[in-house]
């Protein structure tokens, strides 16, 4: 596994309220966590922050070569709902703080499998040579209007309700985590991102940045291309090829 990874707070916003990290397991493991704060600019960046920490300790710590897949899932679940709870704790002793959240998406990848849990809208991209699938569904006011028909995926691109996350690492005691596993085939990139790439980097642009195979430069392409397409929101991506 080869693993790649930047964060740029884009070319409008003041400060960054994204927070990521990635790392290596034993047994040829790797793991990334990438998420996008909300709540104000100091709310955002407490709430990603602590996430990806929260969540990047859970992994690192109680991961061991043995877990069987099933073991793996409740790994990932217990590290995000760790998290909701220390977030939510924090929000609601502070008031300067409250109504903070991020979203999350959180992936291990194992034997070519990767174990994937999100919440809100980042997302999780699989990219084939000259195809790309999207892996997560958002957790957004909009999707749901798409799943229920009301509007099309392609109003839903430029809809001004766009950035309203119906899930949230914080907001409340509980959280909804959505889960995926996907068998990952050679040469194929898995990408996590947050909405400052999705936003403004379209499917084929995203496949003609990284079809070259030369993995160091995926996520610094992505995030290049995001600023070049306006750069209206912080970016973060993570790139892991197999």
């Amino acid at each position: 596994m080869k693993i790649v990874a930047k964060t740029d707070k884009g070319l409008v916003r003041s400060s960054n309220q994204d927070a990521y990290a990635v790392g290596e397991l034993p047994g040829e493991v790797a793991w990334a966590v990438v998420c996008d704060g909300m709540g104000g600019e100091a709310g955002g960046n407490i709430a990603s922050a602590l996430a990806v920490k929260v969540i990047s300790e859970k992994i690192t710590s109680a991961y061991n070569e043995k877990m069987r897949d099933a073991s793996i899932k409740n790994l990932l679940d217990s590290a995000i709902c760790a998290a909701n709870i220390e977030v939510y704790d924090m929000a609601y002793s502070r008031p300067d703080l409250q109504g903070m959240g991020t979203t999350v998406v959180a992936v291990i990848v194992r034997d070519k499998t990767a174990f994937i849990a999100h919440a809100g809208d980042s997302r999780a991209y699989i990219v084939s040579g000259e195809t790309i699938q999207q892996i997560t569904t958002d957790h957004s006011l909009v999707q749901n209007m798409v799943d229920r028909g009301e509007i099309t995926a392609e109003q839903a691109q430029h809809h001004p309700k766009k950035n309203l996350i119906t899930r949230a690492v914080g907001v409340e005691k509980r959280i909804d985590i959505d889960f995926s596993e996907i068998d990952l085939n050679d040469n194929e990139t898995l990408i996590l991102c947050t909405d400052g790439l999705s936003n403004f980097v379209t499917n084929k642009e995203m496949i003609d940045d990284i079809k070259d195979g030369q993995y160091y430069a995926f996520a610094d392409r992505l995030v290049k291309r995001a600023n070049k397409n306006g750069g209206g929101d912080n970016i973060t991506v993570v790139a892991i090829a197999n």
